[in-house]
Formats: C-alpha cells, sequence, structure tokens
C-alpha cells in the first residue's frame, strides 16, 4: 500500500504535443484535487511525460526515475510515486515495469484514466494502459483552466506517412482529427482562460480534415472569428498536406502568424526516398516558393538529420544547399538515431561513423544559424507587434514574441498577454530589442 497522492509534479519531455499533453494531464491531477508543485522532489506524484524520438530522451528517463529515487534517499523520506506517460510508455509498455519498478505507465492515448490507474498504484500494484482508442481522451478531460498569454491545442494525433526512421505511426497511431465544434469549444475555452494566440498541434497538422473537407484553413477561418483571439499558430506540418486553401490562409487571415514549421529533413532525392518522406527536393522548393509568393514575409522554419543511413558527403553536400537556397529563419537538426521496430533501424550497412555525423551536425547548424542571425538583422528598424508572455531579468523588462516567433525583450509598464507596438532597435542572433512606440496625441 502506498499514501494517495496529495501533491503531483509533471515533467514533459520533447515536442510541443508532449507539452500540450503535460498541462491536460496536470489539470486532470487538479481536478481530482491535487495540488501542483514546480518541485519534482516534494512531490507524492512524479508524472514523467515521454518522448521516444530519439535515444538519448529515451535514457534521459530512467536517469530522472534514478535521481527521483537516490534524492528521496538522500533526504530520508519515500520515493514519490512515478508514473511514466507518453511516446516510451506507449513503446515499451510493461518493459517499463520490470526494468525500472516505476508504479504507473500511461500511453499517449490513455492518459485521460491517469487518475484510475493512480489508485490503483496506491494499492501496490503497478498499473498499466497503453490502449489507443482515438480521440476518445479529449471527451473525458476536465474543462480548461487559467492559461498563460499563448496556448496549445492539440487538433490531430497520429501519422500515416511512415518515414522509415520515424515510431510516431507506432506509439501515436493512425491519423485522427477531433471534431471540428470540439476544438472551437476547446479554442474559446482557452480565450476565456486567458488566452491571446493559439498555437494549433498536431504529428501532422495540416492533415486535420472533417466530415465537410474544412481542411485546417477552413479550422483557422472559424477561429478567426473569435473575439479576444489575436494570434493562431499551426505546427507541425507535412508537406505533402499543404492544401492551397491553407496556403492562401496565410495571405487573407490576419491573425494567422507570418510562421510556417515545414520539415524536410534531407536535400538529396535519394536519402529522402530511403527516408520514404513522399516529396522530392525540387516538389519541396516549389512547395516553398507559392507560400512565399502568398506571404512574401513569412518566417520559414525546418527539420533536418543529419548522418541517416547511406547519407554520403554528396548526400549531405545538396542538403547544404538547400539550406543556401531556403535561408530559413530556424531549423531543428539532430544526428540519426536509430529506433527500434523502424525500417531505417534494419539499414546497417550505410551506418555513418558517430564523427562523422557530429562534424557535419556541426556544418550544418553554422549554416542554420548565418541564416538565423540574417533573417534577425533584416528585422532591425521595422515595427511590430510583440505579445508579452512573461517578465524579464531586469526590473521593467518584459519578454513576449513577435509575428515571426522571435524573442523580444522590452522596457514597457505592459503586462503579460498585452499586444504591444515595438520599434526593433537591436538584432542579436538569437533575440530582438525592442522600445514601445509611442502613441501619438488624439
Amino acid at each position: 500500500m502506498k499514501p494517495t497522492p496529495k501533491t503531483f509534479h509533471v515533467k514533459s519531455f520533447g515536442c510541443q504535443m508532449n507539452v500540450y499533453d503535460g498541462e491536460r494531464m496536470g489539470e486532470l491531477m487538479a481536478a481530482q484535487g491535487m495540488t501542483p508543485t514546480d518541485d519534482a522532489n516534494a512531490a507524492d506524484l512524479v508524472v514523467l511525460n515521454t518522448c521516444h524520438i530519439r535515444e538519448r530522451a529515451t535514457d534521459k528517463v530512467y536517469s530522472d526515475i534514478g535521481r527521483l529515487r537516490k534524492q528521496a534517499r538522500a533526504a530520508d523520506r519515500p520515493a514519490p510515486m512515478i508514473a511514466v506517460a507518453g511516446c516510451v510508455a506507449q513503446a515499451e509498455g510493461a518493459e517499463i515495469v520490470a526494468r525500472a519498478k516505476v508504479d504507473v505507465v500511461v500511453g499517449p492515448q490513455a492518459y485521460h484514466n491517469l487518475p484510475e490507474l493512480v489508485a490503483q498504484a496506491a494499492t501496490g500494484t503497478a498499473a498499466l494502459d497503453t490502449d489507443m482508442p482515438a480521440t476518445a481522451k479529449f471527451g473525458a478531460l476536465p474543462a480548461r483552466r487559467k492559461v498563460s498569454s499563448s496556448a496549445f491545442l492539440t487538433v490531430q494525433e497520429g501519422c500515416d506517412k511512415f518515414c522509415t526512421y520515424c515510431v510516431v505511426p507506432y506509439t501515436r497511431g493512425a491519423e485522427i482529427s477531433r471534431p471540428f465544434d470540439a476544438i472551437v469549444d476547446e479554442a474559446k475555452a482557452l480565450v476565456d482562460a486567458g488566452a491571446r494566440e493559439i498555437t494549433l498541434l498536431g504529428q501532422n497538422v495540416n492533415a486535420w480534415d472533417d466530415e465537410a473537407g474544412s481542411g485546417l484553413h477552413g479550422l483557422i477561418r472559424a477561429l478567426d472569428r473569435i473575439e479576444g483571439l489575436h494570434r493562431i499558430r499551426y505546427t507541425t506540418s507535412h508537406p505533402n498536406d499543404m492544401r492551397e486553401g491553407l496556403i492562401r490562409a496565410h495571405a487573407e487571415v490576419e491573425k494567422l502568424m507570418p510562421y510556417l514549421h515545414l520539415p524536410v529533413q534531407a536535400g538529396s532525392d535519394r536519402i529522402l526516398k530511403a527516408m520514404n518522406r513522399s516529396h522530392s527536393r525540387d516538389s519541396y522548393l516549389k512547395l516553398l516558393e507559392r507560400v512565399r509568393a502568398a506571404r512574401p514575409d513569412i518566417a520559414l522554419s525546418g527539420d533536418f538529420i543529419v548522418g541517416f543511413p547511406g547519407e554520403t558527403e554528396a548526400d549531405f553536400a545538396d542538403t547544404l544547399s538547400l539550406i543556401d537556397e531556403v535561408r530559413y529563419a530556424a531549423s531543428f537538426s539532430f544526428k540519426y538515431s536509430p529506433r527500434p521496430g523502424t525500417p531505417a533501424a534494419e539499414m546497417t550497412d550505410g551506418f555513418v561513423p558517430e564523427d562523422v555525423m557530429v562534424e557535419r551536425l556541426a556544418r550544418l547548424q553554422a549554416s542554420i544559424a548565418r541564416d538565423q542571425a540574417a533573417f534577425n538583422a533584416a528585422t532591425f528598424g521595422k515595427s511590430c507587434t510583440v505579445l508579452i508572455e512573461r517578465k524579464g531579468k531586469m526590473p521593467g523588462q518584459m519578454l513576449g514574441k513577435s509575428p515571426w516567433l522571435q524573442s523580444v525583450h522590452l522596457m514597457t509598464d505592459a503586462r503579460i498577454g498585452d499586444l504591444v507596438d515595438v520599434d526593433i532597435v537591436r538584432a542579436d542572433p538569437n533575440s530582438l530589442a525592442g522600445v514601445e512606440r509611442v502613441k501619438a496625441a488624439a
């Protein structure tokens, strides 16, 4: 028997969808009368909301489990109840219980059952739930509570693309779209709870659709009509799901921010085919041309994998040349990490040595950093509206985001959630400095 937890702490790893899931699990626990704490070492229940995309992320979970127990022993207090949630839980299931002796294991489609699983664990029996019942969990979650000025909203889950390196189709299941009305209702609740900006989330968010064929662009236009909502974003997109209506929305919907995260992964057609990406270098570049024609000031972001099995120096040179052509405002890049059960993990003949991957990643990130600094520098002297998100380190300093998702700091009396017109007076590689514009007298 274990005491029923009275306090909890949720730690999320990985993508924005995990952040959303972590927030929802927190709301679920709070609705049961439990109190959140920022200190994992002071919590009766610690939920580790995991990511399985890379091996390092998986290893970090087991490291955290060991650290929590070690710190409890050092403080001469009982170890917290530990729940492993998310994609590692889905992929490894009962193996986590056997390996780490945790109390609860719950997959990303079953976390609405977390209160019942915690109650079972309190009896001394480890609880496991990795069922994948489509969108059933959303109807079982509590109403949204107070949120920050910017909020995440999951609208789509799962993936049918089956990229050869990726575990998402196995850990998140097939592509499913939440109902139109349910999304709009949750968006309204988020605005009522304080959100001024909503980022729509999905493994392939632009695959969202409903029976009426609204497409993500139709959903965005519906959210555009919500009073009090000032900004709309979405991530992560797949090139094959960028419909013409969504591209037009970037030109026509004022609340849709000029930022697009569109992963490409590689610039070599040979590697793209081996990855089963279903798009070519040329089709990707032509798609970006259409997006930029619709919204010339759009900031583009991408994902890159370095060292995929079989990648030659010539293949990597193709990736660098694509980066040179696109000039991304931001990007995420990683060394290839084989995930058990994926086709790429069996491609052992084309193994790229670790030192080669490290060296290539450094070159790629240098190119991205160059272009990010150039994009920020081009913002110098411009005026834009900044959504204030949090306090800065200095008295009177606040931090917020530009329409292009750049971090902006300024001295202002504005509060979190305010929209402030600023002039950009300094552009650094990773952030901007702004000065609040003085409004002309009436």
